[in-house]
Formats: C-alpha cells, structure tokens, sequence
C-alpha cells in the first residue's frame, strides 16, 4: 500500500534546489552509442522517429540537430564529457499534451526535500512560438501533487538552461513524473516554433547547503606527492541544518561507502601513508534523522579529491659556460612555481626563467631551483662556469686587393675560429683563410675560447682594375683636326695619349687630333693603387682631299651601283646636293652616310648628265662638277 503525500503552497518551491542533492533517484540522459539515433526511450506519447525527419508530434533520440530542421540551431546533448551521448529532440503537436512520463520506481524518503529538473534549450534561432512545458508530480492515482510552471522557453538564445522545482514529502511513498506541453498551436495559419530539446531529466533529494574541503579554505582538490605521509582535515561550512544528521564517506572501487564514527561535519582527519599513485575521493552526507540509514535519503556535498602524483623530473638548464660581462641565463622547462638559489644558499628568483647581468668569476658554482607542483617538491641543480673572454686581435683591419687578386687574413687570440660571410674564403674555419672577394666585403670572425667568444672585423677592400677604351677609328682630311672619343673605368685611374705629338691635350678622354699621316693613338690607363695598367688604340686615318667620281651606273649589277665619295666621311657634317639640268634639286644629304643611288623620290632617274654641290663646311671651299649617270 502507497501513502499520500501532503503539499502545502508553501512546501512546493519553483526553484531548482541551490543547496546539496543525492544520488538521483531517476537520471535519464538518453544513453549514448555509436549510432546517430538512439532507440526509443518509451517515455513520451508523441510518435518516435529514427530518422532525421522530426515533424510536428514527433520527436527522436539523437546526438546532435546538424542536418534536421531549418532555422534550428546546431546542438549537441547537454551530459557533461559524454560525446557519444544522446538527448531527446521534440517538435511539438499543435495541441497541449503530455510529451514526457515515466514513475518513480524508488520509493521516497518521508520529511525530505526533492528536486524535479531537467535541462532544455528553445532550438528556434528566429522569434517564433516558444515553448512552454509544466512539471507535474502525480501519485500512483494520478492524483496531482505539485506542478510547477517557468513561463515561455526564450528563443534566438542556443544555451541550456536547467528548470524545475522542489518539494517536500511528508510520508514515504512512490510518484510519477510528468511535462506537460502547454502551448495550443492549431488554427487555419498555425505558427512555426515550439522545438525544444530536453535531456539529463533528475528527480533526486534536496538537503542543506553543503560547502566541504580540505582546510578553512574548503578545497575541492588536494594534490599530494607519491610516497608522502599525508594527514589531512576535511571540514564543512552548512547552511540550512537544524535537524539533519551527517556522515563522511569515501569512495572505494566506485562505490560510496560510510567511514565508521565519522559523523563530526566541521572535522574529519584524514590519514594516507606512503600515498600510492591515485585518487581519494571524500564527501559529506546529510538525511533527516528518521531517513539517516537509508542512502537514498541522503544528500551529498561535491566530491573533495585527494590527487596522487608523481614528483615530476626537473632538468634545469643554462647558457653556460659565459664569458665575464655577459648574462647568465637560467631556465626550467617544468610547469609549478620555483625557488632559485645561488651557489652560496641566498635565493636568486622565484621566476621560471631568471637571468643575471655582468657575469663575473666569483659567481660561478651550481645554482639550484625548487620546484613545487601537484604537491610534490623537487630541487635539482645545473653547473655554471663564468670564464674569461678572448681577445680577438687581427693583422690588418682594412687590406686593399686588386679585383681578381686575393689576401690573407690573419686572426689570434683564441682557440677556434669561425669568419663570415664565407664567400670568397678559402676556409672560414681556419685562423688565416685567404680571401678572394669580387666586391668590397665586410669579414667578421668570432674567436672563441671554449664556448667563450668575442668578435672582430676586417673589411677587405676590392679595387676595380683599370679599363681603357679608345673610341671608334677616325678620318680625317690632311690640314684639318678630329675629336677622339676615349673613356677609362676602374678604381684609383690616371690616363693619357701616346704618341704625344699633334693632339691638343695628352691628358684629357676627348683630345682633338691633326696628324699630317696615318696614326695610332693609345689611350694609357694606369692605376694608382697598383693594379695593372690598361691600354687601348685608335687609328686615324689621313686623307689629302676628296675623291668625287664624275660617274656611276646605278643597274643592279652591284659595280658603281652608288655614287661613292672618299673620305667624305673625315669631315663632320657636309652637304651634299644634286641638280638636273634645269637645277632642279634631286638629292641632298646633311653628312654622307647613304651614298646617291640614282632614285629620285624612290623612282630612277633618267641617265644624263647631272651636276654637284659639296659644301664642306669650317670655311672650307664648296666642291663642284659634273655627274654622268648611265645605266
């Protein structure tokens, strides 16, 4: 036989329970599995779809709402570190109705508190019709004990909530539980929404607030080192307790057990010796008395675990050995804080990686850290050597080289030697490499001394070998003067003219020249950093005037086809004109480059006598005569 439950307004409470919970008494999360769709729990009068298909009235069990709806948003179950598990995805009927019931299999515990709740979320991500679900409490009469009803589910929010309430039993006995869907969506235009999701629905006792730990701060979590000898106190703080009884209790192989005499909830003393790697897991248990021997009555604070780790391995490290004057550096790879000490005792740093300026020798020793992490504290130490640095000393810091010739460098004052850049070294790790750069080049050599260095400099100069060009071959006419056309290039260049003998400047790139015969004249450029000299010629050629043919025979048989002019091209811009016999003007040429062949306006002219004028200009005489063209 069942016994009633009394209610009164005042012992139903729609809030969920913000003090200690039980064990739940029903827990559905749904289960989990490999399969996107779990089986049909048999809770609901709505129909059950495997599918991904949920239409109004419908719902299915699924791990995620990725590819169903459109405007829902994208969820995933609510259990805790359950990536496999499942919720309950709803698209409610248009009319109220019951869309969840299942019974209380375990009978309750009479004068306690209970907490009916489950977590739901509105899966609308636009402002549609929300839902709205009451909780009910029924007897196994169906006879209505409590209800308790949030209001509308909010949408365009995508974030769990937990809702439900709690009440109080006067007598034992068993229930049903129940959530009603409340809104009515039917009508010629029905509106869309009313899609929810629910999962982790809990029916468990109530009890006081309950905050337990280790120590006055009530820590949750205590790490200790394996292989210590640990003595712990586990004390609580309780709200709401005037009449409830407590017990400690750990946990073994899964499974709360109560500890003997351990009643006391402002103090337990926990004892470990030589603690093995693991967790001991400690919570505080609180019933009414008459409920006390069952543990179904009881509510519970969180879990205070006892961690056992391993101490970890420290390795700490620094750049030694230094030189006097540089920084020592100091460094440990492990996560936790840190004590540093010097080779006397006196701490250093409490940084993970600390450094110190302007080493000297007395400083040298073995420096220690300290490090405490997950409870466990280990010192290791790391050698540090402070020697005195090289002196680099090089022969010639700028030596001079003409391009394509080389140098040797010449370093001391260390053991070992390294010289960059490498290019145009015969070997950067010798003390005295030869150098063969093409270009100026700045060399740096690092002189070490066991790991000790320092660095010097040589910058090897590379001067350009002089170049020397003469200019084009000239023509000229016998009395009259030509301009030479020189140019010289290379570092450190002086240059002149041999033979020096009728030219107006030996010294100068761009001599006038008036040699009574044909002369070569070199152009000398020599370098005054002791690079080789070069040496360039140009001929002059001497003519004693023109020579214009009186005739020429433009046929295409490749003799005479042009009118040609000797030496024309020694002077430097005449005029060449041709007239018919009416002195009309039929060809005319600023310099001679293209000799006459005959063409008037692209077409021949007709054979005949033609005649000529050559103005040779600086005041020279105009040349004329007559022309016969025959073809």
């Amino acid at each position: 036989m069942f016994l009633l439950l009394t209610f009164s307004a005042a012992k139903v409470k729609a809030q969920v329970c913000t003090g200690s919970l039980g064990d739940p008494v029903v827990n559905i999360d749904f289960g989990r599995g490999s399969a996107d769709a779990g089986p049909d729990p048999g809770f609901s009068s709505y129909t059950y779809v495997s599918d991904r298909n949920v239409r109004d009235g419908t719902y299915t069990i699924a791990k995620t709402t990725i590819g169903m709806n459109r405007n829902w948003y994208a969820v995933t179950n609510h259990t805790p570190d359950d990536v496999d598990g499942y919720m309950m995805v709803v698209n409610a009927d248009y009319g109220p109705g019951v869309f969840f019931e299942t019974t209380v299999q375990t009978p309750l515990c009479a004068n306690t508190t209970y907490e009916f709740a489950a977590w739901l979320l509105n899966m609308l991500d636009y402002n549609g019709l929300k839902p709205n679900i009451t909780f009910v409490i029924l007897d196994m009469n169906n006879t209505e004990l409590g209800r308790y009803n949030p209001g509308d589910i909010p949408d365009q929010n995508n974030n769990w909530q937990q809702y439900g309430f709690t009440f109080r039993t006067t007598a034992s006995t068993q229930v049903k539980i129940r959530m009603i869907n409340n809104v009515f969506n039917t009508g010629p235009n029905p509106r869309g929404g009313n899609d929810f999701v629910i999962d982790d629905i809990t029916f468990r006792a109530c009890g006081p607030d309950i905050k337990a730990g280790v120590g006055s701060n009530f820590n949750r979590i205590q790490d200790i080192c394996l292989g210590t000898n640990v003595n712990l106190n586990l004390s609580s703080q309780i709200a709401g307790s005037e009449t409830f009884r407590f017990q400690w209790q750990q946990q073994t192989d899964g499974i709360w057990l109560d500890i003997a005499g351990a009643t006391d909830p402002s103090s337990y003393n926990v004892q470990i010796p030589n603690a093995s790697l693991g967790s001991y897991n400690y919570r505080l248990t609180a019933a009414e008395p008459g409920n006390f021997n069952s543990t179904g009555c009881r509510t519970a604070s969180e879990t205070i675990t006892i961690r056992v780790n391993p101490p970890p391995v420290v390795n700490p490290i620094s750049n030694g050995p230094v030189c006097v004057g540089d920084e020592i550096m100091l460094h440990v790879e492990n996560e936790g804080t840190y004590l540093w000490r010097r080779p006397d005792g006196t701490e250093l740093s409490r940084e993970k990686s600390p450094t110190i300026p302007n080493a000297t020798a007395s400083i040298s020793g073995s420096y220690s850290v300290t490090v405490t992490y997950l409870g466990c504290e280990v010192t290791a130490e790391v050698a540090v050597d402070v020697i005195p640095p090289p002196i680099p000393v090089v022969d010639n810091p700028a030596p001079q080289i003409c391009e394509g010739t080389s140098v040797q460098l010449n370093a001391s004052g260390g053991t070992s030697y390294s010289w960059s850049p490498t290019i145009g070294l015969s070997d950067p790790n010798v003390a005295n490499p030869i150098a063969s750069p093409t270009v100026t080049t700045l060399y740096t050599v690092q002189v070490k001394s066991g790991t000790c260095y320092r660095e010097a400099q040589v910058n090897v100069i590379v001067n350009k070998v002089p170049a020397a060009d003469a200019g084009p071959d000239k023509k000229i006419l016998s009395g009259y003067d030509v301009k030479l056309n020189g140019s010289v290039s290379g570092d450190g260049v002086r240059y002149f003219w041999t033979p020096n003998t009728d030219i107006d400047d030996k010294n100068s790139l761009t001599p006038r020249v008036s040699p009574k015969e044909d002369t070569d004249y070199i152009l000398h450029a020599e370098s005054t950093l002791g690079c080789v000299t070069a040496l360039d010629t140009v001929f002059v050629k001497v003519y004693n005037g023109l020579t214009v043919p009186n005739a020429f025979s433009p046929n295409g048989d490749n003799i005479n086809d042009t009118w040609n002019i000797t030496a024309i091209d020694a002077l430097d811009a005449p005029v060449v004109k041709v007239m018919n016999r009416y002195g009309t003007l039929i060809f005319e040429s600023t310099g001679y480059e293209k000799p006459w062949d005959g063409k008037y306006r692209n077409e021949d002219v007709p054979v005949g006598v033609y005649y000529y004028i050559i103005d040779l200009k600086n005041g020279m005489k105009p040349v004329t005569g007559s022309l016969t063209l025959i073809r």
